[in-house]
């Protein structure tokens, strides 16, 4: 029986019916309609905008703390009597302001990275044991206590350094003096306690939960295929975490590990807390004294007369820049190599 609806076209090659043309008075000349096509192309285009707005209001705003930094400084640069770059000594509310950030400069990458050296092992084998290796609930358990390490204030952990472990440190110091004592990072006059290995081993802690948690939820991406092809090759666990899952998970890694080296470096009421200042530099991590720029900023602010606080902006804008070159730095690590970028984020 007909219909009056003209037949389906078909495809003469292949004997497949053709895209139904809905009859009507729409006005599109027979076309076939596709639903939803003029909101998906404004939804993108609303989705871009909004995309380019938010990445150029970031740029703005680290160019404008930027700018801030650098016209608060300079007036403090200009009445400063000594090298502002190799100076030790800190004395910018003086008749005569002299200040430097050597000392600083020195404490803060030195306490960093001997955080990162204690950290970064253990958090990526915390990572990969919640990820790979426990049970469900003993995971789900430990990614909590791991996040809720993150949420632990700084000054929570800079009184639990000075009042709990730094006396107990003490012992751990007194060892690594007396058995690798002939090493210079190790040796000292005797003396123990509110030293820069103090400082460096509560920044572990502090950036622990932040490479740890990053970390597990990049190899919780890794592709079910990836870590069955390599089982069903006869890998071993190991094996298989080594050859598929590392690799994977390599830029998400560094990206944690630049994060938690950001930590580290504008740590300020922890650093305060454990460390007995001096304007010295040393590579002998057991002797008490050293610095860092935030500690540095956080103790003397109260008291800095105008000279002063353009001296500890100062500093602050040498700190920013030393975070600012660790990030592209980090970067550029990524991007160098081809198979970071070729799998996955």
């Amino acid at each position: 029986m007909s219909t009056g609806y003209p037949p389906p076209s078909a495809d003469t090659r292949s004997g497949l019916p053709g895209p139904v043309v809905v009859p009507g008075g729409s006005g599109d000349g027979g076309l076939p309609h596709t639903s939803g096509g003029g909101s998906v192309g404004r939804g993108d285009r609303v989705f871009k905008s909004v995309s380019v707005t938010a990445g150029c209001t970031v740029l703005l705003i680290i160019l404008a703390i930027g700018a801030f930094l650098v016209i608060q400084a300079v007036p403090a640069l200009r009445a400063n009597t000594a090298n502002f770059l190799t100076e030790k000594k800190f004395f910018p509310n003086d008749p005569r302001p002299a200040f430097g950030i050597a000392s600083l400069t020195f404490g803060t990458l030195l306490s960093s990275t001997i955080a990162l050296l204690l950290a970064f092992p253990v958090a990526v084998g915390v990572a990969l044991f919640i990820s790979h290796y426990a049970p469900r609930r003993l995971a789900t358990l430990l990614g909590y206590v791991v996040d809720l390490l993150a949420a632990v204030p700084s000054v929570v952990y800079g009184l639990w350094g000075i009042s709990f472990l730094n006396p107990r440190i003490q012992d751990t110091s007194r060892f690594l003096d007396v058995h690798l004592g002939f090493l210079p990072f190790f040796s000292t006059g005797g003396t123990y306690g509110h030293s820069v290995f103090l400082a460096g081993v509560v920044l572990a802690i502090m950036v622990l939960p932040i490479v740890a948690s990053l970390s597990r939820e990049v190899f919780l991406q890794v592709p079910a295929a990836n870590q069955e092809a390599a089982l069903a090759l006869g890998a071993t666990r190991w094996e298989m975490v080594r050859i598929a899952v590392l690799p994977f998970g390599r830029p998400g890694v560094i990206g944690a590990t630049m994060l938690g080296l950001g930590r580290a470096l504008g740590e300020t009421i922890a650093v305060a807390l454990v460390l007995s200042t001096s304007a010295s530099i040393s590579f002998k991590v057991l002797e008490p004294g050293g610095n860092s720029i935030a500690a540095n900023i956080a103790n003397g602010f109260g008291e800095a007369n105008e000279i002063g606080r353009g001296a500890l902006i100062a500093s602050g804008l040498v700190l920013f820049v030393i975070t600012l070159v660790v990030n592209v730095a980090a970067r550029a690590v990524i991007y160098r190599r081809k198979d970071f970028t070729d799998g996955s984020l």
